[in-house]
């Protein structure tokens, strides 16, 4: 099964997306936005960006896990993955989300 982009309203009523792998595991998070079409705007950029590894912020959080963030090209985050035990688990979170983001279809929940 391919990757693809749930779109939702999360409880605050900000629109929302997370890139999902083939196998269901979410593998990028979003901010939450006002506007529905900022929120496509930020999958669009995702695509674009997702396979320029420069774009890419590897980072320790405070507890010692390991994450990352995709960035656009203003420098700007628009996408958060969840805390991995090891950096080779970050990296390879990173390769699913180049592998998956590309042409992950676009599963919109807000209807």
């Amino acid at each position: 099964m391919a990757g693809k982009f749930e779109l939702y309203t999360d409880n605050a009523g900000e629109f929302r997306f997370r890139l999902k792998a083939g196998n269901g595991e979410n593998i990028l998070a979003s901010e939450g936005y006002k506007q529905k079409a900022s929120a496509e705007n930020g999958i669009a950029s995702v695509k674009k960006n997702a396979g320029d590894d420069a774009r890419y912020e590897r980072k320790e959080t405070a507890a010692g896990k390991h994450m990352f963030n995709l960035k656009a090209t203003n420098g700007q985050v628009i996408g958060t993955s969840q805390s991995y035990a090891s950096a080779s688990g970050r990296d390879g979170g990173i390769e699913s989300v180049k592998k998956n983001a590309p042409d992950a279809a676009i599963d919109d929940q807000t209807a």
